[in-house]
């Protein structure tokens, strides 16, 4: 990872907004829900599901061995789910059984999560 201003700063968001461990990632991504949401990417997985997937890789790294595409990819995280939340979902009462949270969470954000802590 670039040693600047702007790589801790990515790092830093990435860190705040990702709240899924390695792990629960993983388990959600094999989930029917987690498949049911998102963007096509041209081969049958979802933008947000390769997402994902990219996102387990970055959280099993030490912060050293990050790459540049690696960054990237926590620049790109960042934004989405920073847009993603602005967005909110249409019916505030079913929050959890929503696409607007399955899509968050193939991102690496669960938005409940704070909540039941």
């Amino acid at each position: 990872m670039r040693d600047s201003k702007d790589s801790e700063d990515i790092y830093t968001d990435f860190k705040q907004q990702v709240n899924m461990t390695a792990g629960e990632i993983e388990k959600w991504l094999k989930t029917d829900e987690s498949k049911s949401v998102g963007q096509d990417s041209g081969d049958g997985e979802s933008i947000g599901h390769k997402s994902g997937e990219h996102i387990i890789e970055i959280l099993r790294k030490k912060k050293a061995e990050l790459t540049a595409a690696d960054e990237a990819h926590m620049h790109k995280v960042h934004s989405y789910i920073s847009r993603h939340l602005k967005q909110g979902p249409h019916h505030q009462e079913d929050i959890e059984n929503s696409r607007w949270r399955y899509s968050l969470m193939n991102w690496g954000h669960d938005p409940l999560k704070n909540k039941k802590e």
